[in-house]
């Protein structure tokens, strides 16, 4: 059966990327390493390819030169169930980045991650209902969700 895996290509920095990734995720690593030799494509001992899992999810990233680059029709979506995990995602991958609306920011290296409150989907399941309507417009004033404002909007507090 085939399986499908996200490559993810960046102009020079996919080494330093994955280590970003891998240290911020539980159950990720590093499972390879693939460096230039004397063939190329890059300079002798530069990185390649490095094949690594997020989550325990295969990923491989790609040092592909400057003409790859990132656009927010593709983006990782976190799933959050706290504040604290919300904060720790968005503060580490924002760094250095560029911060969006509505849960959304591109990293250092440019990809796009949306960083979500897992409540979130339950609010918005009935948006004709007050209190989804509610959670509605509360979310589409935040760059970092907030959780707990998220609820007092639904809940009408």
């Amino acid at each position: 059966m085939p399986s499908i895996t996200t490559f993810l290509t960046y102009n020079d920095q996919a080494e330093e990327a994955v280590n970003l990734y891998v240290s911020l995720f539980p159950n990720s690593r590093v499972v390879r390493v693939v460096r230039c030799g004397e063939q190329g494509p890059g300079p002798v001992g530069s990185v390649l390819v490095v094949n690594f899992e997020l989550l325990g999810q295969p990923y491989v990233a790609l040092n592909g030169g400057p003409s790859f680059s990132f656009s927010e029709g593709v983006s990782l979506s976190v799933a959050c169930e706290t504040q604290e995990e919300i904060d720790r995602y968005w503060d580490a991958l924002a760094e250095g980045g560029e911060v969006q609306a509505c849960g959304w920011l591109k990293d250092r290296f440019g990809l796009s991650w949306q960083i979500n409150p897992t409540c979130l989907m339950e609010m918005l399941r009935d948006l004709e209902s007050e209190a989804g309507k509610r959670a509605m417009a509360a979310m589409m004033s935040m760059v970092k969700f907030d959780i707990a404002a998220l609820q007092r909007a639904y809940d009408g507090a």
